[in-house]
């Protein structure tokens, strides 16, 4: 039942990491497409992480610093994307 759990978590993860590509082929903004894969990847990474936490549970310490090294990282890499792209941003 847990090998289930677990292939659906990391199936999951796939189908975000494809899925937050889709926007990259529209004609939005730059900024859209960037946020649509950045949160597309950070869920599919933790739910692949997830998934690998379920499978291998000895594992659990750094598992867990894997999903709270993914959450922390990819939010200050959207402020750093953000702030580089305003207009009273230094880098311009």
């Amino acid at each position: 039942m847990i090998d289930v759990f677990s292939y659906t978590c990391i199936g999951i993860g796939i189908v975000f990491w494809f899925w937050g590509t889709l926007p990259l082929l529209g004609k939005r903004s730059l900024l859209f497409k960037l946020h649509s894969l950045s949160v597309a990847d950070t869920l599919g990474s933790m739910s692949i992480v997830i998934g690998l936490l379920l499978k291998r549970p000895s594992e659990w310490p750094l598992l867990i610093l894997a999903i709270i090294s993914l959450a922390i990282w990819n939010t200050v890499l959207g402020y750093v994307l953000a702030y580089c792209s305003s207009s009273g941003g230094k880098y311009e």
